[in-house]
């Protein structure tokens, strides 16, 4: 089991920085990333998995496609500043536990406009469906 206020820690430090994603094993930093959206999950995926085994995340923002992802990622719990009600629903499926700073019902696409164009490619998707298809794209 990991320190709670050790992690607590490790989640201030993550947002005061300009990463969008970091990934520990244990207390150990693995991976971390400046890139945004989902393009720094994919990579982890692709290099570390399966090798790097459980590890905890940091995310600037986790909806339903990254929730996907961090199945793949053998993600046991996640922190994010945002996190969308979809993505608690498919975390909580999936036994990960997840801390959102701010829940909203859905990620928007960086116009605010609509929903993000992710979200909707990863509704009714299984992480693997998601990840051949966003690998696709990647």
């Amino acid at each position: 089991m990991r320190d709670a206020n050790l992690t607590d820690h490790l989640f201030h430090y993550f947002r005061a920085s300009k990463d969008d994603l970091r990934v520990y094993r244990g207390t150990e930093l693995i991976f971390s990333s400046k890139d945004s959206g989902l393009a720094p999950l994919v990579d982890y995926v692709i290099k570390f998995v399966p090798e790097a085994g459980e590890v905890l995340i940091f995310d600037r923002v986790v909806g339903n496609a990254a929730a996907l992802l961090l199945k793949l990622a053998r993600c046991t719990e996640v922190w994010s500043s945002l996190g969308s009600e979809r993505a608690a629903r498919t975390l909580a499926s999936f036994g990960i536990r997840y801390h959102f700073v701010s829940e909203v019902p859905y990620i928007l696409n960086r116009q605010s406009s609509d929903i993000c164009p992710f979200e909707k490619l990863s509704m009714g998707k299984t992480p693997d469906e998601f990840y051949e298809t966003i690998k696709a794209l990647h």
